[in-house]
């Protein structure tokens, strides 16, 4: 994966995080923290958000193949959540 298919793949992720609305108040999400966790072996770019009007917290996860470094493990990976 290229680096401009990677930041269009991070971009996607903020675009629904901009387009969610707090559950509590309806107000807009912002990044608290941001980092890749892995979960029952798969890479995941995990954001923790929280609302700019009301403080409500929430977390977003979002699979993340440009972790990979190699084509084999990306290749498996696909296989896996498929």
């Amino acid at each position: 994966m290229t680096i401009r298919e990677m930041m269009k793949y991070i971009e996607s992720e903020y675009q629904i995080i901009n387009s969610t609305p707090c559950e509590i108040c309806g107000g807009n999400f912002i990044a608290d923290s941001i980092g890749i966790n892995i979960v029952n072996s798969f890479p995941f770019d995990v954001c923790h958000c929280i609302c700019e009007d009301c403080g409500h917290k929430k977390t977003f996860k979002f699979s993340s193949p440009f972790v990979f470094s190699d084509e084999e493990n990306l290749n498996a990976f696909k296989r896996d959540m498929n």
